[in-house]
């Protein structure tokens, strides 16, 4: 009897090319890796990450295997990510912090990561907890005054380091962390807090204005000088100009009120007219 004069042996065949076709050949995402397991033992990688090559041009798409021997186990190629509750950090200066932060990580080693922790979110759960006890670590050697520093940057450095020597025992690279917050607990820890900051710039205030004052003491007294030294050599080379001009400045301070004042050009003065004061206007004989 002919499987064409059949329909259900005809459909049973079918079935069963099928399920020979799936178990044969496989489809490998780009956004994935491939580790194909041979009896339990990895017998080789597919798509496998690689750094600096984009994606398209590592051996994605259609795969063959041998039906019911060989298994692919997908690991994501993609950069994966660790959010860490929110925790308290106590700093140098004892303030109690309040810090929320994250990591992005990427699985390099994807057979490593298999034989290691099977699934990404097993690699998570064991980087959560590193993650949380290097950003203790770090902060803790530094005040809080550092978070809104530059050396926050190397602060990032020292806990990414830290948990890259854990994260390669499951085949994972760290490429960022970072701290999303770090605010004191509301009320008198804040408020204490805000009070240091404030009295700590209001002496980096003092402190600028003193300089700024003993840099213009000095520029006064090297002006006083030089104008002393000018006007002892106008002196040497001309001494009746320079009685002149010193007189005529006395005049003008003398006979003249102070700029903007209400009686100016209207000063009375009464002088003989043979006091010395007034030598310049009677001219030299």
């Amino acid at each position: 009897m002919s499987l064409g004069r059949n329909p259900i042996a005809l459909a049973f065949a079918a079935i069963l090319l099928l399920i020979l076709v799936g178990s044969t050949v496989a489809i490998v995402p780009e956004t994935q890796q491939a580790v194909i397991v041979r009896f339990g033992e990895v017998d080789r990688t597919v798509n496998r990450y690689k750094e600096n090559v984009s994606f398209g041009r590592t051996g994605a798409g259609l795969i063959a295997r041998i039906p019911f021997v060989e298994q692919v186990h997908f690991i994501d190629k993609r950069i994966l990510s660790i959010e860490m509750e929110q925790q308290p950090v106590l700093s140098t200066d004892q303030l109690r912090l309040q810090v929320d932060a994250f990591a992005r990580y990427r699985i390099v080693d994807p057979v490593r990561m298999y034989i290691s922790a099977r699934t990404e979110d097993k690699v998570s759960s064991q980087l959560k907890p590193i993650l949380g006890s290097a950003l203790r670590n770090e902060l803790g050697r530094r005040p809080f005054a550092a978070l809104l520093s530059p050396e926050r940057g190397q602060m990032m450095t020292n806990i990414k380091n830290a948990l890259n020597r854990v994260a390669r025992q499951y085949g994972a690279e760290i490429v960022d962390v970072r701290i999303k917050r770090a605010d004191l607990p509301e009320g008198t820890p804040l408020q204490s807090a805000y009070s240091r900051m404030q009295t700590a710039r209001e002496q980096e205030a003092r402190s600028i204005r003193a300089q700024g004052s003993k840099q213009a003491q000095i520029i006064r007294a090297d002006a006083d000088a030089e104008a002393a030294n000018t006007y002892a050599e106008a002196f040497g080379k001309d001494a009746d100009f320079y009685d002149f001009y010193r007189a005529m400045q006395s005049y003008e301070a003398t006979f003249l009120p102070a700029p903007g004042g209400e009686d100016k050009g209207r000063s009375s003065i009464i002088l003989s007219p043979q006091n010395d004061y007034l030598r310049e206007f009677r001219g030299r004989r």
